[in-house]
């Protein structure tokens, strides 16, 4: 587990609440890709210098930007804070 990564207790708290539809290509592991988009925001580093094991950095920059205009965002902090009881 990377420094930024999600906890397990964390991941459970949000999964139900990520979009599930498909787009005829099969999705990338939405929680690498979190712990992706967390280790970009929390180290400061550029999208493109992200490790690899996070996957593809366009990949990760493309799903942050869809979640951040779909409001996704604001539906996974709302299930965090109620995890961790406000």
């Amino acid at each position: 587990m990377g420094r930024y990564d999600l906890t397990d207790f964390e991941w459970e708290a949000i999964r139900p609440h990520l979009p599930n539809k498909s787009r005829g290509v099969p999705r990338v592991d939405d929680r690498r890709v979190l712990n992706g988009i967390f280790w970009c925001l929390r180290s400061g580093a550029p999208w493109a210098d992200m490790p690899a094991r996070y996957g593809p950095p366009t990949t990760i920059y493309n799903r942050f930007n869809r979640w951040r205009k779909a409001g996704v965002w604001d539906r996974l902090m709302d299930a965090i804070t109620r995890a961790y009881d406000g």
